[in-house]
């Protein structure tokens, strides 16, 4: 995991009481960002002025001999403070067996649950598996039908797809798609750890 952080406030962040070392902070568990969120989203609308950070964050995955072999993913976040400095922070992990669907999944999980304060996310990945589930309301229609598909068949990954609602929930999430191996270079530089996480797997 690489981390670079100014952990200096600017004024704006000052009044907002959010550093963006705290925006970054990592999470011990999903279930901490279950607590208070409504309100504290609330709080950061009042008076009709957004107070939200905007984020931005790239994911990808990656797994050797999919399915069912070693795999990773990577992400990339980004904030710019209101003195123009950009922040970045990049996670990673490798598991020894899993699926490219399921490192999708995991990278957007991991981005989103890294943020400590409810945020405006744009998220990009090169998964259509990930991006058409919520700009296509599949996710919606999975919910209605008890997590089955139309043709009643269990949605996979139930498991991911629940702690990725659950990360979402304090924030406003838009999904974004981008070509991958096409030279976008967030995208190349998620491929890179997706890809070093998978062949130098931890968990």
């Amino acid at each position: 995991m690489v981390l670079r952080i100014c952990p200096k406030k600017t004024n704006s962040t000052q009044q907002q009481g959010v550093s963006a070392y705290e925006l970054f902070s990592l999470r011990k568990s999903a279930g901490d960002m279950e607590v208070n969120s409504t309100q504290r989203r609330d709080y950061l609308l009042m008076g009709g002025r957004d107070f939200r950070m905007k984020v931005k964050i790239y994911t990808d995955g990656a797994a050797r001999g999919n399915p069912e072999g070693p795999g990773g993913y990577g992400a990339v976040l980004q904030f710019t403070d209101a003195a123009g400095v950009l922040h970045e922070k990049e996670l990673s992990a490798g598991y020894k067996k899993t699926t490219n669907n399921r490192m999708e999944l995991m990278a957007a999980i991991a981005g989103l649950e890294a943020l400590a304060r409810p945020c405006r996310v744009e998220l990009y990945s090169d998964s259509k598996y990930l991006t058409d589930a919520f700009n296509l309301h599949w996710v919606e229609s999975w919910q209605k039908r008890g997590w089955t598909k139309a043709d009643r068949t269990p949605v996979k990954n139930i498991d991911l797809w629940k702690r990725l609602l659950a990360a979402m929930e304090p924030h406003e999430v838009r999904f974004e798609w981008v070509k991958g191996h096409a030279g976008h270079p967030l995208n190349e530089r998620c491929d890179r750890l997706a890809t070093a996480a998978a062949d130098g797997v931890e968990s």
